[in-house]
C-alpha cells in the first residue's frame, strides 16, 4: 500500500539516509570523486530535514517510508524529490509529485516548477511522463555541491489552469 504523509521528527534520520541513497544513485555518478566523498561525509540531507520539519512530505510502501519531496521556499517549486532506490518504481515518486502539485494549486498557483540535473535521466523520464516541459537548460553553480551542473528547468500547468492563468501567472501576455 502506498501512502504520503508528513514527516515525523523521529525518522529524520531514515529520511537523511534514503536522501543520501538517491543522492547516490542519481546525481553521484554526476560529480568529481572529492565531491562525492564530501557529500557522503556530509550528508546535507541531515540539516536540510531538520530545518524543513513537517514541510517534508514522506511516501511510505508497505508502512515503511520510501521518499520523500519538499518545496523549500513553499512556492510554486518544487526544490527536492528522493525515492529509496530499492524501492523505485513503486508510485513513491509519482505520488509524491503528485501531493506536491497539490499544494502548490492550494496555495494559488498555476504551475508548478522544478529543476532536475539534465542527466538525471530516471528523475527526467518521470517528471517528462508527468506533463512537464523543458522551458530552459543551463550549467548552474549547484549552491550544495559547489561545482557547476548542467540543469534543466521544466514546468507544468497545474489541473483546471487555461493557457491564459498559466501565461498571467509568468507575467507573460494570454
Amino acid at each position: 500500500m502506498l501512502r504520503v504523509r508528513h514527516a515525523r521528527p523521529d525518522e529524520a534520520g531514515t529520511l537523511a539516509d534514503i536522501g543520501l541513497r538517491a543522492w547516490m544513485r542519481g546525481i553521484e555518478p554526476l560529480v568529481p570523486v572529492d565531491v562525492a566523498k564530501r557529500i557522503r561525509a556530509q550528508n546535507p540531507f541531515q540539516p536540510f530535514i531538520h530545518s524543513m520539519g513537517e514541510k517534508i512530505i514522506v511516501a511510505e510502501v508497505d508502512g515503511e517510508p520510501a521518499g520523500l519531496a519538499a518545496r523549500e521556499r513553499s512556492d510554486d517549486t518544487i526544490s527536492d524529490i528522493w525515492v529509496a532506490p530499492e524501492l523505485e518504481g513503486r508510485g513513491a515518486g509519482s505520488a509524491l509529485l503528485a501531493e506536491l502539485e497539490k499544494q502548490i494549486g492550494a496555495a494559488g498557483y498555476h504551475t508548478a516548477k522544478l529543476e532536475v540535473a539534465a542527466d538525471n535521466e530516471r528523475a527526467l523520464r518521470l517528471y517528462l511522463a508527468k506533463g512537464y516541459d523543458p522551458v530552459w537548460r543551463k550549467v548552474r553553480m549547484d549552491p550544495i555541491l559547489q561545482v557547476p551542473l548542467e540543469k534543466l528547468g521544466m514546468q507544468k500547468p497545474l489541473p483546471g489552469q487555461s493557457l491564459r492563468q498559466v501565461e498571467r501567472q509568468k507575467g507573460g501576455r494570454p
